[in-house]
């Protein structure tokens, strides 16, 4: 299948994202690869984001194929699901170069990725692999932290420290919705100018009309963008599936007006989403989540396959 043979089991079939016709999840058509990676030995507070690829997988399944909004239907472009990526535990290492081997497989192959998780460590490796590829992209991080530690709990390939590494390979960034910040991780961006907008500026921008600060987000991204998005960037009134929770987080409808903006505006090469953990609540989130990728992948792929 691969000619890399230890990637022959990960790059076998599994379980499709979406109730899809077989022609319509064959690997060498579809345009689209989900990449399932159940791992979470980094999660900071509440484990069970190891079971957020399958949930959103099942979720899927019972969602419209038609985008009544995008007035079409996106899977066209075709879907084809991996099996999940065998988590190596305990080694975080090994566990972030085997997320980048099967990217960056992928990648070469012309496929578009979008990667489920997991805790947000796993962002890590997929990021290195477009960055390897994509050298002047930038990331949009949607997220309630700004995960730039540079080491948590002696880790520095933790959920905490996700953008961190990402200004290793990517050094432009933007992040949107962030409410919890450590006053270390606040020096940093100040001292870098790091471009940030909180999720309490834009409710209030919002509650004035004012729609400028989506403007202002695609502005400070390149050309080619690649979206990194923390369920928990929703208000948990939405989305309360999520190990680390924040009040006061953004809404559908506002984060669908700045992904909408930046798919017309620029180019979105990838992305993922992580962090939800169906153990909190096994119902709406993983449905908002699946929704969310679906929508992702249509803004992203707007003409057919």
């Amino acid at each position: 299948m691969s000619q890399i043979p230890e990637l022959d089991d990960v790059l076998a079939p599994s379980r499709a994202f979406m109730h899809l016709d077989d022609e319509q999840t064959a690997f060498e058509t579809s345009r689209v690869v989900v990449v399932p990676v159940p791992f979470d030995a980094t999660t900071c507070y509440r484990p069970g984001t190891r079971e957020g690829p399958q949930a959103i997988i099942d979720a899927s399944r019972n969602l419209e194929l038609y985008d009544t909004e995008l007035r079409r239907t996106p899977c066209d472009v075709g879907i084809h699901t991996l099996r999940a990526i065998e988590p190596v535990m305990g080694n975080a290492a090994a566990m972030t170069n085997r997320i980048e081997q099967v990217t960056g497989h992928l990648l070469d192959q012309g496929k578009f990725v979008a990667t489920l998780g997991g805790d947000h460590s796993i962002s890590i490796g997929v990021i290195r692999a477009f960055a390897a590829r994509h050298p002047h992209m930038s990331v949009l991080q949607i997220d309630a932290h700004t995960d730039l530690r540079d080491s948590y709990e002696e880790n520095p390939l933790s959920s905490a420290t996700l953008m961190r590494r990402v200004l290793d390979v990517c050094p432009r960034t933007a992040q949107v919705g962030m409410r919890s910040i450590s006053e270390a991780e606040m020096r940093l961006i100040e001292e870098r100018q790091l471009p940030l907008w909180l999720a309490s500026d834009i409710a209030a921008r919002g509650f004035r009309g004012d729609r400028g600060w989506v403007d202002e987000v695609v502005a400070s991204l390149g050309d080619e963008v690649y979206v990194t998005f923390d369920i928990d960037a929703f208000d948990p009134s939405l989305v309360p599936g999520t190990g680390t929770p924040e009040p006061g987080g953004m809404g559908w409808y506002e984060v669908m007006d700045l992904l909408s903006a930046v798919a017309a505006r620029r180019k979105i090469i990838g992305f993922d989403v992580v962090e939800l953990s169906p153990l909190v609540e096994g119902h709406v989130s993983p449905v908002v989540a699946a929704k969310l990728v679906y929508k992702l992948i249509g803004l992203a792929l707007p003409e057919r396959g």
